[in-house]
């Protein structure tokens, strides 16, 4: 009897303590994503003729923009992302072990950084067009025809160049994954490689191919500097314009709403196309890749398939911004810059830590208590990734205003003061979009580095006499360290080049980096944003560097 109610007692505890977990991720969840829910609620507003006017005009437009950019770009990211990844995991080529890490370069590089570099290349008085008219002996625009670059067709150009990156990195560890067994099979029925490539590897990474290619599609909704800049109306510029230019916040939710189903649509569209289809690999044995060895011309033309974008997407930008730097060096670090410079690292730094001890509070619940509730908690929380950075903005600083304005009417009538606005424009909001808006980073770092802890190790801890608590950060935290840096780092690393939420939140002269280039390109003071952009970059460089050397660790040739 003795021993039944020590049992019983246990229980009871680990009950409590799951309880408590669980109401507590739960409510970090509906704050993270209250923002979100807030601007799909917001489509149910009335705005007057407001909105009728905004569909009638401007809203079709937005629509086939954005659809045409979206289309364009995920047409070149699979293209170039599964291409190169077939071939660095597939097959020898000169300079192939390179690239396995090269192909990941475009990603330190931000799509509207590359905008605003080759504006300053191929534009009229580029040194590439007046190069040609001293070569050819040109002397106007009109003897000669060259691509418009700021134009639908270059933006959807330079954001391929920066987004295929994540098709590639999920497609290479797909390929990198896949049983060598069940290639020779195909083999053995006669395929060759295209073949075997077409109809079995393909099919296999296709999950992959389309989760890096949904990630390319929602960074092409969120892109607001590049599609600016270039002068393509999209939802992200239209949020932006209704908001500032027109004043009308109802409005701009109603868009931002509006945005939000239509990346619903498409990821429900994706999930319909699988439909039943399942896709596993018919052998777990994984043996040395069999990788075809190209010579000759097959090589070269390989060479080169995987060059181009790696030298357009990075080196060419990153060379010409270093050029710019190093020829301006006494504008392009004076003044501000520093300033710029530690509002930026302050923004990322906080939002980092802020962001990985959430994700780890998160993550441990759900191994406490993997229910459905919690589960979907931890889902809905991690959504706002696939949510613009406009948007997000847009659901935090209209009810946060509506606090502040509470808040001083109260005062107001009680003691007579005046609070002002206490959370609208601060550090505090902007520090809270960016989690909304990286959540999904840090959580998917988190959690992958804590599934790889046995649960028996939560049983000797607790048979030791720790709680889950103590459990957390006695046992798992020092374990998952690893983890837990790669979550703060990429999280730290997209706060520094978020722009979206960051020009519309900001508080009063407290510029980033970011919106620093933003407001010298916009000034055609490309000079002077050299420096800024290319610390962007440097920067960028760091997730890079750790994600090369996490995917080539995940299979031993």
């Amino acid at each position: 009897m003795y021993k039944i109610k020590m049992f019983d007692n246990v229980k009871k505890i680990n009950y409590f303590n799951w309880n408590a977990w669980t109401v507590f991720v739960i409510a970090i969840a509906f704050l993270i994503s209250a923002p979100v829910l807030f601007i799909l609620s917001s489509i149910f507003s009335d705005t007057g003729e407001i909105w009728s006017h905004l569909a009638s005009t401007v809203l079709p437009r937005y629509l086939l923009n954005s659809f045409i950019l979206m289309v364009g770009v995920g047409c070149g990211v699979v293209i170039i992302g599964v291409g190169a990844a077939w071939l660095v995991t597939m097959c020898r080529f000169p300079g192939s072990r390179i690239f396995e890490w090269a192909m990941l370069l475009p990603l330190a590089t931000p799509a509207y950084i590359l905008a605003y570099t080759y504006t300053e290349l191929l534009e009229f008085y580029g040194p590439v067009q007046m190069w040609l008219r001293e070569v050819f002996g040109w002397a106007s625009v009109s003897d000669y025809w060259f691509p418009e670059i700021r134009s639908m067709g270059g933006a959807i150009a330079l954001l391929t160049l920066t987004l295929y990156p994540y098709v590639y990195l999920l497609t290479r560890v797909a390929f990198l994954e896949q049983s060598t067994c069940t290639l020779e099979a195909s083999r053995s029925l006669g395929c060759n490689p295209w073949r075997s490539f077409y109809k079995i590897a393909l099919p296999l990474a296709r999950p992959a191919i389309m989760a890096g290619l949904a990630l390319a599609l929602m960074e092409t909704l969120n892109d607001f500097g590049t599609v600016q800049y270039f002068g393509v109306e999209t939802f992200t510029t239209g949020i932006y314009r209704t908001w500032f230019g027109m004043g009308e916040r109802v409005a701009a939710a109603q868009l931002a709403a509006v945005l939000m189903l239509f990346i619903l649509w498409l990821i429900l569209l994706e999930l319909w196309s699988r439909r039943q289809a399942k896709y596993y690999q018919t052998s777990s044995q994984y043996q040395k890749l069999q990788q075809f060895h190209l010579g000759g011309m097959r090589g070269i033309v390989s060479l080169f398939a995987c060059l181009l974008p790696v030298l357009l997407g990075f080196l060419l930008p990153a060379g010409l911004l270093l050029e710019m730097t190093i020829a301006e060096s006494a504008e392009s670090f004076r003044g501000k810059f520093w300033s710029y410079a530690s509002h930026s690292l302050i923004l990322a730094g906080i939002t980092a830590v802020f962001a990985v001890a959430i994700a780890l509070i998160m993550a441990y619940g759900v191994r406490l208590n993997r229910n459905l509730g919690m589960r979907l908690s931890t889902r809905i929380a991690a959504m706002g990734y696939a949510v613009p950075g406009s948007v997000i903005a847009v659901g935090i600083l209209i009810p946060i205003g509506a606090v502040d304005n509470i808040i001083d009417s109260f005062m107001r009538s009680i003691f007579g003061i005046s609070t002002g606005l206490l959370f609208s424009g601060t550090i505090t909001a902007l520090v809270f979009a960016y989690l909304v808006r990286f959540m999904a980073v840090a959580f998917g770092a988190v959690e992958s580095s804590l599934l790889k802890i046995k649960p028996s190790l939560d049983d000797a801890s607790r048979s030791l006499g720790y709680g889950p608590t103590k459990t957390l950060v006695k046992v798992h935290a020092p374990m998952m360290w690893g983890g837990l840096l790669t979550g703060a780092m990429l999280t730290f690393v997209d706060v520094m080049k978020e722009l979206p939420a960051t020009m519309v939140i900001r508080p009063f002269n407290f510029d980033t980096l970011a919106v620093r280039v933003y407001n010298l390109a916009s000034d055609e003071r490309l000079t002077e944003a050299a420096g800024p952009a290319l610390a962007i970059v440097l920067v960028g460089i760091i997730p890079v560097i750790l994600l090369s050397l996490k995917i080539a660790k995940s299979r031993q040739y």
